[in-house]
């Protein structure tokens, strides 16, 4: 429940507020006579939201701000009010801290309570934000130090500099909003709040109110005026994920706020609200072949994609399979409160060689909590991966490639025992130089044909996995 604490010298005005507050919020309510008595009451009491006169003795409005502030007191929301009307003292009080300001004289009991749900709700986004940032290094999808990880590393920092609009691509679970939480957290909005919208989760016919907002009466059910998505972000980042998935009618007037940086809510066609909002989009889709189907407008794309950042599978950094393995089993065994079992190389080999095409991290993630619950000792061990895991593909893409690789499967000789003294890498070049060959051998030494047998993205990056692990075509082929 939330705490408040009205503090105004004012004893009938702060009682009827308190009063008014409590009956029709619930919301425990807190008064302070002046600014030295709430002070001391910030600091016995954990308070959500601030209610301060601006005019008031012993300690005004803007004091008691500015000793908030040294006190570090600064991270609690307050709302101000004065009853003269003085403009500039109120925009003084927003530039100390101050979340909004109201005549007192003017505001009705609903409206000051609208404004303390909605400057609550803005702080509880702020917080949630904060502690994304914090936890953000233990997050799984950013994990890892290979060079594909590297170079996105460096692409972010300086993306996120710049406050132009970004489209972050990449299959499902590479960790596309973990992207984009690390670009907002690295921009110069980072203290605004981020929000992520999921535009595939939501029912086509609330994807317009859910993003702009609608006015009381907008629509059956619309009981009072409803600030979006875009609203709330004012200030920060909106992340559209998936927005490859959303219907072109909103489409249309996404690209208009977009162009005009201001929206208009359901059923208040004419108030236009302006708003300061970073968009990062992200999708799994092909949005240029979406464009192509008419599935997709060209202008928006235009619009979303001044910065493009590729999210790659986790295909394409299987060295990183071993810091995420080694993280997961970690997590979930502290969240199981089960004994941590060591993962053993000839493990991280035997992953490496599946596709996790399905859900990359996010799969893998799935995989290593069954492996602890099928480990009965203080190692996890290739036994203990999942048999399908274990009979897959590593490249499988197609029917055709699969049944060529099931073939392939059964004739490798990669030696997985703890026993053999194989480190680690020996195990993992084993199988790839393994794998790789065999097909170069069914596709007649053809590379392209060879690299799409494989579901490698060019033959270019084929002529580099052979050169890294020695292969070369013999010479009376």
């Amino acid at each position: 429940m939330s705490r408040i604490l009205i503090i105004d010298d004012m004893k009938t005005i702060r009682e009827q507020f308190a009063y008014d507050i409590q009956r029709k919020t619930g919301f425990e309510v807190l008064t302070a006579a002046n600014g030295q008595e709430g002070l001391e009451m910030l600091h016995k009491n954990p308070v959500n939201l601030v209610i301060l006169d601006l005019e008031m003795p012993v300690m005004d409005g803007l004091q008691t701000l500015e000793a908030m502030k040294k006190e570090g007191l600064d991270n609690i929301p307050v709302l101000v009010y004065t009853g003269k009307g003085n403009f500039q003292t109120c925009v003084r009080a927003t530039r100390l801290g101050a979340y909004n300001f109201f005549a007192k004289d003017e505001i009705s009991t609903e409206q000051l309570i609208h404004q303390i749900r909605i400057t609550l709700e803005h702080r509880q986004l702020l917080d949630q934000d904060r502690e994304m940032v914090k936890n953000n290094d233990r997050e799984s999808g950013f994990i890892g130090e290979s060079p594909v990880i590297q170079e996105m590393r460096r692409l972010i920092a300086r993306v996120a500099r710049v406050p132009s609009n970004v489209l972050i691509t990449g299959e499902s679970g590479t960790g596309k909003e973990l992207i984009a939480r690390e670009i907002h957290r690295m921009s110069p909005r980072s203290v605004q709040p981020f929000i992520a919208v999921n535009c595939a989760a939501i029912p086509e016919n609330l994807v317009e109110s859910e993003l702009f907002g609608f006015e009381k009466g907008a629509f059956s059910g619309a009981m009072r005026t409803s600030k979006g998505k875009f609203e709330l972000a004012d200030g920060g980042t909106l992340m559209l994920d998936e927005i490859g998935d959303m219907p072109l009618a909103v489409q249309a007037k996404l690209l208009r706020v977009l162009q005009e940086n201001e929206i208009t809510r359901l059923g208040g066609e004419h108030k236009v609200i302006k708003i300061n909002v970073r968009v990062i989009a992200a999708t799994h889709r092909d949005l240029e072949s979406e464009i192509e189907e008419s599935r997709f407008r060209q202008d928006l794309f235009y619009r979303i994609c001044t910065h493009i950042v590729r999210v790659p599978p986790l295909r394409e950094r299987l060295e990183d399979i071993q810091p995420l393995t080694v993280h997961f089993v970690q997590q979930i065994c502290q969240r199981f409160e089960m004994p941590v079992p060591a993962v053993h190389p000839s493990t991280i080999a035997a992953l490496q060689q599946y596709h996790w095409r399905k859900n990359n991290v996010r799969e893998l993630e799935n995989v290593v909590e069954r492996m602890i619950v099928q480990c009965d000792g203080e190692q996890l061990l290739p036994r203990h991966i999942p048999k399908e895991i274990l009979a897959a593909d590593v490249f499988s893409e197609s029917p055709e490639t699969g049944q060529a690789n099931e073939k392939l499967s059964g004739a490798l000789s990669i030696d997985l025992d703890p026993e053999s003294g194989k480190s680690f890498q020996e195990l993992k070049q084993d199988a790839e130089r393994q794998i790789v060959q065999q097909h170069l051998e069914e596709n007649e030494w053809h590379i392209t044909n060879t690299a799409k047998a494989l579901g490698i993205a060019n033959h270019s990056n084929l002529i580099k996995i052979m050169k890294r692990l020695g292969i070369k075509k013999p010479k009376d082929e």
